[in-house]
């Protein structure tokens, strides 16, 4: 139910455990046979062989094949319903933070998996966790609680309503928390959190979208992001995009500037997302992008994955949008000058 990635080794939680594991793509395997061998590989003349669906033969020379070796086995919870809910690896791979039903915060050493800390991080699940660059942790409970930590020591807790009276503190929880990067800022960094309503209601309430500063955890824009319950959160390489997924399988993606919803497709997926995450934006991922602005991937319950692409938004160069005003300007003086003669 979760997983983290750092080059080629996956972090995968399975109940109460995280499992490690080395993936390597592969060239496919020559095919089988060779000339004067029919298909039995009986020795014979060749036999002719009846027209492949089109594209069959490029597909198969193309696609690459999937290696998964288990490395690692631990165990990360220990509540009597164990389950591990999040796991992220830091900026270098060299520390992995696990954490679950039971309320700890645990950090291994990868690639050992010795453990270095473990400490109570919130009365009942942890919802999320998020890295900074400095290895702070960020954590989301279900006690209505987001927490950054310094190794053990509670730095700062979030209160992402204090400048909205109108909202009780426990009539929201927080369901996800991410780090991001600001775009043209290359020392800046933002951290965006997810709110949720505590109870369900039979006329819903809307979700909350929060940015934070990256280094002092003040809050800088809160937004609602529909009524539709958020189960996951994603951020764009560049800083400039979040996609989100519901509990209901709709998927949107959210300038981070203004949080502003760009891109929604009402219940694509039919039930719960569990993940999204955007395209690398590398070399190879803008020629995936095909012209498109962004590119989310969302998978779900229902064992599929979609790709949502995002189309470029048109803009004006600055110098017609300056000839445009300038345009607009000398239309009114001629339009008071006419109305108003003698008004120059």
């Amino acid at each position: 139910m979760t997983m983290a990635l750092a080059g080629d080794i996956i972090a995968a939680g399975q109940d109460a455990s995280c499992h490690i594991l080395r993936f390597s793509l592969q060239a496919p395997a020559a095919p089988s046979g060779s000339a004067g061998r029919n298909g039995s590989g009986e020795k014979g003349p060749r036999k002719r062989r009846g027209p492949s669906p089109a594209g069959q033969n490029d597909t198969q020379r193309q696609t690459s094949e999937v290696t998964v070796e288990s490395l690692h086995s631990v165990r990360t919870d220990f509540s009597p319903d164990a389950l591990q809910k999040a796991v992220r690896f830091n900026a270098d791979g060299s520390l992995l933070v696990t954490g679950g039903a039971d309320g700890f915060l645990r950090l291994w050493e990868f690639p050992s998996m010795k453990k270095t800390l473990e400490f109570k991080a919130h009365d009942g699940e942890i919802e999320d966790i998020a890295l900074g660059p400095d290895n702070k942790v960020v954590t989301a409970g279900r006690d209505f609680q987001c927490c950054v930590w310094q190794q053990d020591q509670l730095v700062t807790g979030l209160r992402w309503n204090e400048n909205l009276p109108g909202i009780p503190d426990k009539a929201y929880r927080y369901q996800a928390c991410r780090f991001g990067a600001v775009e043209d800022n290359a020392g800046a960094l933002r951290l965006y959190t997810v709110q949720v309503p505590h109870k369900r209601e039979r006329r819903p309430p809307p979700c909350y979208l929060t940015k934070w500063d990256g280094k002092s955890f003040l809050p800088l824009l809160t937004r609602p992001c529909g009524t539709e319950v958020i189960s996951c959160l994603s951020i764009s390489d560049s800083g400039t995009f979040l996609g989100l997924g519901t509990v209901t399988g709709s998927v949107a993606i959210h300038i981070a500037f203004s949080l502003q919803r760009l891109y929604y497709v009402k219940e694509a997926h039919g039930i719960v997302v569990t993940d999204v995450a955007f395209v690398p934006e590398s070399q190879r991922g803008r020629e995936l992008l095909a012209g498109n602005e962004a590119a989310l991937l969302s998978v779900a319950v229902d064992s599929r994955c979609k790709l949502h692409l995002l189309p470029s938004r048109r803009s004006l160069p600055v110098w017609l949008l300056l000839l445009l005003c300038a345009g607009l300007i000398v239309a009114t003086i001629l339009l008071l000058q006419l109305a108003f003669p003698g008004f120059l």
